[in-house]
C-alpha cells in the first residue's frame, strides 16, 4: 500500500541524503519497511528479521545496523523528522482522497515502562530510572 499510495517514493526523495553509499539501501525502503515490521506486530528493530525472512515479498531489506542508522539520523535532524511526518501526511490525504476520510479515527496509545541507565558525569556513579509512560499521556484535555 505504501508504495502504491507514493509513499514510499516520497520517503525516498525527501530522506535522499540520509543514504551514505551509492549501492546502500534506500532510506525511504527502510522507513517503509521498519512500518511494516510495526504493523505485523514487531516491537524492536531486531523484529526486522521477520520482514527479511520474506525477500519473495519486500525483495531486500536493510540489517538491523543499517536500519539503527537511518532511525538515528532522522531523529536527530529535525528537517528529516519533518520530512518524514510531510511524507505521511501527503500518502494519507491521497488514501483519503481515493477511499474517503473515517468519520472517526482512534489512536490507541499503550502504557510503557522504560528502564533507563545514566552515568553521571564526573561522578564515577551510574543512575537507574524508571519511567512510567501512562497512556492517559497522549490524551490532550
Amino acid at each position: 500500500m505504501a508504495d502504491r499510495l507514493g509513499l514510499t517514493r516520497s520517503l525516498s526523495l525527501r530522506l535522499a541524503g540520509v543514504k551514505q553509499r551509492r549501492r546502500g539501501h534506500d532510506p525511504g525502503r527502510v522507513i517503509r519497511d521498519l512500518a511494516v515490521m510495526l504493523a505485523d506486530g514487531g516491537e524492536c528493530v531486531a523484529d526486522l528479521g521477520a520482514v527479511r525472512d520474506q525477500q519473495a515479498l519486500f525483495g531486500r531489506v536493510a540489517s538491523d545496523s543499517t536500519a539503527f542508522r537511518v532511525i538515528d539520523r532522522v531523529a536527530s535532524e529535525p528537517a528529516l523528522l519533518a520530512a518524514l511526518r510531510a511524507a505521511h501526511a501527503r500518502a494519507r490525504e491521497r488514501f483519503w482522497r481515493l477511499h474517503g476520510a473515517p468519520e472517526r479515527l482512534t489512536i490507541d496509545i499503550d502504557a510503557t515502562l522504560i528502564t533507563a541507565h545514566f552515568r553521571q558525569g564526573g561522578s564515577g556513579g551510574e543512575l537507574q530510572a524508571r519511567l512510567w509512560v501512562s497512556s492517559a499521556a497522549g490524551l490532550r484535555g
